[in-house]
């Protein structure tokens, strides 16, 4: 179950994996919530985190690659 998780963080934009971790903290902050929940939701909001750092890396490599050469290169 938690492969389908990661694969539905990879499929998310960066926009959505934020919008999903604010709503994450917000369920969090509840202390009524159970320990087991508590746990649950802060394993999603890890890879959905982990989701948005591998998102913004790739960024980052291509506006280091366009910035060296002027062209975009995907890899």
């Amino acid at each position: 179950m938690a492969v389908m998780a990661e694969e539905k963080q990879k499929e998310r934009s960066l926009e959505e994996n934020f919008a999903f971790l604010e709503e994450t903290l917000k369920k969090l902050e509840d202390s009524e919530i159970p320990l087991e929940t508590a746990f649950g939701l802060y394993e999603e909001g890890m890879r959905a985190l982990k989701a948005c750092n591998d998102q913004i890396d790739k960024v980052e490599k291509k506006i280091q690659l366009l910035q060296e050469n002027g062209e975009t290169n995907d890899f």
